[in-house]
């Protein structure tokens, strides 16, 4: 089955046609065929990268103001290549809201559940249902699945996602999700293919534009820094995770003051305007940070402490939460590329007995790998984040199980 996945992000699309095996050959994990991905979107700049497997990627500049033109965009370069044809489509879909716990074949139902749930998370579940729709003009007849974000935190106990508010928000669905659940449940496979298979108690860090930091016994969550929208938990490039409730009372005044739309105008402060970019007054670049501050830029270099601490604190808390721990594993475009980040938050936690190979940590080697020392009380490791791969694997289940 050949399967096409679209992830959209804030200001990206990304897309992959993945080949499942035949019942007959096995459970071999889907093989990537194609990958692309338009960025930039809604900027001057927008791009447009793609390759086959194994061959050297093209990049393009193109004119995407907006989703729709950028899934178009999408389109066009799929149909430009002499590929198999589409089987299924996959989506990712952060936030189902209250009343989805599972990943979905689409149908006129859900999108309706998907709509009510906007509310949850507007700024992610507004882009995923407008690639939805044109996904389903696109390509009318195959199968189309939607895989959420939020189905591995459903192990999460209700003392975890219990917020201590008035009982009425609760009944409204008011509650801790939790997100990056697809990049989680990744790891958990490659752990399980592995000697050993998944240890009893994990923490997996998933370090990108967004963050989090995900607890795990006998690869089951437990808890998660993030709560009810991807906006809270550790600091985040864009995003400044937990904050005092109060400071948001803060911002509302604030805004009401000075005659704005309070909750627009705080909304586009918390999700495009805060986190590390705001601590540096820099772009979305831990890259670029990490050379300012070496320059001697003091607002790089504290914006690199804050994120560092955050999530050296995150992971301590959960190694006590769980009476210890057996493994770390880090992800994410920062977690598996960014050694310095990885040599700072593990450093704040030598005294949990964790002992680093700064050889390892500073490799170039691509996939999982080790970055511990022998004697360290628990493992370290890098693993590349799929959550493409992960996707095509939920959307060849569910399309094998309906046929």
């Amino acid at each position: 089955m050949h399967i096409l996945v679209l992830n959209s992000g804030s200001s990206s699309i990304k897309f992959s046609i993945f080949e499942t095996a035949t019942p007959a050959v096995g459970l071999s994990d889907p093989r990537s065929v194609f990958d692309g991905e338009v960025s930039g979107i809604g900027s001057a700049n927008a791009r447009l990268t793609f390759a086959a497997t194994g061959a050297n990627p093209s990049h393009s500049q193109v004119k995407a103001d907006s989703i729709a033109e950028a899934i178009q965009q999408v389109f066009a370069e799929i149909g430009g290549f002499a590929l198999p044809p589409i089987e299924a489509v996959g989506y990712r879909v952060v936030h189902p809201g209250p009343k989805v716990d599972d990943h979905r074949r689409i149908t006129p139902e859900l999108l309706a559940d998907l709509e009510e749930a906007v509310p949850f998370a507007p700024l992610h579940n507004l882009q995923a249902l407008a690639v939805i729709r044109q996904g389903l003009e696109r390509f009318p007849s195959v199968p189309h699945y939607a895989c959420f974000d939020t189905v591995f935190h459903r192990s999460m106990p209700r003392e975890a996602t219990t917020y201590a508010l008035p009982k009425e928000y609760s009944e409204q669905g008011v509650r801790r999700y939790g997100f990056h659940g697809l990049s989680c449940e990744w790891i958990v496979r490659q752990l399980r293919s592995q000697d050993g298979g998944v240890p009893k108690r994990t923490v997996i860090a998933h370090l990108g534009s967004g963050c989090s930091v995900t607890a795990l016994v006998d690869g089951h969550s437990v808890d998660t820094t993030m709560g009810m929208t991807p906006t809270g938990g550790v600091v985040m490039g864009t995003r400044p995770g937990d904050l005092d409730p109060g400071l948001i009372l803060y911002l509302l005044r604030q805004q009401n003051e000075q005659g704005e739309d309070a909750v627009s105008a705080i909304e586009s402060i918390l999700n495009h305007q805060s986190g590390m970019v705001a601590l540096s007054g820099m772009p979305n670049d831990v890259r670029a940070m990490r050379k300012a501050a070496a320059a001697g830029d003091e607002r790089a270099l504290l914006a690199l402490k804050v994120f560092t601490r955050a999530l050296t604190k995150a992971i301590g808390g959960f190694c006590w939460l769980m009476g210890g721990l057996d493994a770390i594993a880090l992800t994410g475009g920062i977690g598996e590329h960014d050694a310095d980040t990885r040599r700072e938050v593990l450093a704040g936690l030598q005294e949990l007995g964790i002992a680093i190979d700064a050889s390892s940590n500073q490799t170039g080697v691509s996939g999982m790998r080790k970055i511990n020392q022998p004697e360290s009380r628990f493992s370290v490791l890098v693993i590349p984040a799929q959550e493409d791969r992960m996707i095509a694997v939920h959307v060849d289940r569910m399309a094998k199980s309906n046929a």
